[in-house]
């Protein structure tokens, strides 16, 4: 943990510090990626999780619409840029650790390329794995045949 987060723990409510410097302080993997859970701001339902780079955070932060990091693409991923499914920013948070990120957003439509509102629709027992959620949209809809 980086000595700024160490300095948090104790400050009291309503200290300021710079985005600049706290990103400085974030602890970014080997990959220079912090992993970042999108919730709905306003029922705090958890939709997803997808990675952010520097860039795709200080994108989010300017521009209120969500920038992830595409491992598989390589690239910036701006959320519905293929299937029209946004996410629009709401507040954004760091945790105690500066090693995860936490975004309230507004999201259009379903967050998970399978269509599903979220993407954490295998509920997991002891057991058995079960799917525990219809998609919204084929997912052909969203991204046309092969896209998804």
């Amino acid at each position: 943990m980086s000595e700024l987060f160490k300095a948090l723990e104790r400050a009291p409510l309503d200290t300021r510090e710079s985005t600049a410097r706290l990103l400085d302080a974030v602890a970014w993997n080997d990959a220079g990626l912090i992993p970042a859970i999108a919730q709905q701001h306003d029922s705090g339902e958890v939709l997803m999780m997808a990675w952010m780079n520097r860039e795709a955070l200080e994108e989010t932060l300017r521009s209120g619409r969500v920038c992830y990091w595409s491992r598989s693409r390589g690239k910036l991923w701006r959320k519905g840029e293929s299937s029209g499914q946004q996410q629009h920013l709401k507040a954004a948070a760091l945790d105690c650790d500066g090693d995860t990120l936490l975004l309230q957003v507004d999201q259009t439509g379903p967050a998970c390329h399978t269509g599903r509102r979220h993407c954490f629709y295998v509920s997991l027992d002891a057991d058995q794995g079960r799917v525990d959620s219809e998609p919204l949209i084929d997912p052909d809809t969203l991204y046309g045949v092969g896209k998804a």
